[in-house]
Parts: C-alpha cells; structure tokens; sequence
C-alpha cells in the first residue's frame, strides 16, 4: 500500500522557511548565522526526524508485542562537510558524512532482546533506511497552483 505524504515550505525574509504540514513549524538559522533563530536550522530538522521515526516505531512495535516499553531515548549525531555546502569547496559531498545513533531502551529485556528489538525498529523505519539508502529525488521547476 503506496500513501503519499505532502509538506510545503515557502521562504519568508532572511533565512526563515514557514513549513506547512500537520503540525506547522518554521526553519531558521541562528542569529550568528544571519537568521532570526525563530526554529531549528533544515540540518537539525533532518536529523530529528530519525529519533522522531525510530521512538514511534518502538512504540509500534512493542505494542505489536506485547512488550512493556516504558521509555525510550534516541541521541543523533551527524558530521557535515560546512565548507562545501558555503561553497568553499568541491571536495566531498553535501550530505552528512557520518550519522551516529545512540538508542537507551527503558523496557525489562536482555541486552540481547533489546539488540534484537532495535534491529527490527531500524528495519522498519523509513527515515533510517531514506538515510542508509538512495531514494529517487526529484527537483523541478513546477506552478504550485496546479499541483496542489
């Protein structure tokens, strides 16, 4: 089963990107950055959707189970090449490099179990595979009228 999900962004003054979604939010820069520090930068959002995925699919999972999951806490870091993405260099990627993830599973289970437990979270998460993975992207130019 195919479902298609819709998010839309449009640029306001500065560095200040208003995203409309179900829960509405904005993108910013910190002030040092010449933004208004009004939301979190576009990396930041990025990289919170993966603890954001990998904690709804614990819960998913664990209520599949039957496992009593009282908590779960996701640390996610990443390593960035900012000299590229200034336009500094040409050397590397625009990509994070690296993503680290460090999962503490509150829950009365063996090391084991919870190894176990994470692999089939990691397995199932589309944000966690959308990063490890190449997924087709495309960018174009379009009249947003017709396509809404």
């Amino acid at each position: 089963m195919i479902s298609t999900i819709k998010v839309n962004g449009k640029m306001g003054s500065g560095f200040r990107t208003e995203i409309g979604c179900s829960h509405p939010f904005v993108i910013d820069q910190p002030k040092s950055a010449g933004g208004t520090d009004e939301g979190p930068n576009p990396l930041e959002v990025f990289l919170s959707a993966l603890p954001g995925c990998l904690c709804a699919l614990g819960r998913i999972i664990a209520m599949q189970r039957g496992i009593e999951l009282r908590g779960m806490e996701v640390l996610v870091e990443g390593d960035i090449n900012k000299g590229f993405l200034m336009g500094q260099t040409k050397e590397g990627k625009a990509g994070f490099i690296e993503i680290r993830t460090c999962v503490r599973i509150d829950a009365d289970m063996s090391e084991e179990e919870k190894n176990s437990f994470l692999h089939e979270i990691d397995s199932r998460c589309p944000i966690s595979d959308n990063m490890a993975n190449k997924s087709s992207v495309e960018v174009e130019i379009c009249d947003l009228s017709v396509v809404a």
